[in-house]
This record gives structure tokens, sequence and C-alpha cells, in this order.
């Protein structure tokens, strides 16, 4: 199981991430786009992920990944329920969300520096 502690220390070692909450949801962003997002009951972790390819994500593993709200499926975004990940696919979700919203040249730096 994945807790919120995990999820903070990985995305704050992000560049450019600040840590921001909001409506007791826990989010991180960059700039003003949020990447991850954590549910207040701390069991439910959102993050960016392609659009085009969300639904095969869910079809493969439903009962770790499930759809965002319907208000929120216009957006590059899919949840996964905290206890069903590993801390490895938790760094490995959070890290590929940042990158989508980093300049490809911050996140060569950092990726390139580990």
């Amino acid at each position: 199981m994945v807790t919120a502690a995990e999820v903070r220390a990985v995305a704050l070692s992000l560049p450019r991430t600040s840590e921001h909450l909001i409506h007791d949801h826990i989010k991180f962003r960059v700039g003003k786009i949020v990447y991850v997002s954590i549910s207040p009951d701390e069991e439910i972790m959102g993050f960016g992920f392609p659009k085009e390819e969300r639904a095969a994500l869910i079809a493969a593993e439903p009962a770790k990944f499930a759809m965002p709200r319907l208000s929120d499926q216009r957006f590059h975004w899919v949840h996964a329920r905290m206890a069903a990940l590993t801390p490895e696919e938790m760094r490995e979700l959070v890290t590929d969300a940042w990158r989508m919203v980093v300049p490809r040249r911050v996140a060569a730096a950092h990726l390139d520096s580990r």
C-alpha cells in the first residue's frame, strides 16, 4: 500500500513542484497545472495520464485504476486506488504525470541527473 507521505516524497523531489491543499485534496502542481492529487481520505490518487491510453490502462487492471468523475474526464486524468499500488508503480505514475507538465529539457535534465 502506498501512503500520502510516500507520494509527497516523490512529488516534492521533482523540479518545479509545489504542494497545495485545495478542498481537502492534497495537490501537487507545476505552475497552475495539477499533475497528482490525493483524496481527503487518502485512498485515491488522481494523476495525469494520456486520454487516448486511459481506457486500456483501466481495462487492464480495473481493480487498481478507474475513470475520474465525469466532469474531469475531459482532462488527461485517471484515478488509482492507493492500496493497490506498489511504491514502484506509484513512483512511475507520479514521474510520468510530472513529465507531462514540465518542459522536455527540465524533465531530461532531472532524469539524466539520477
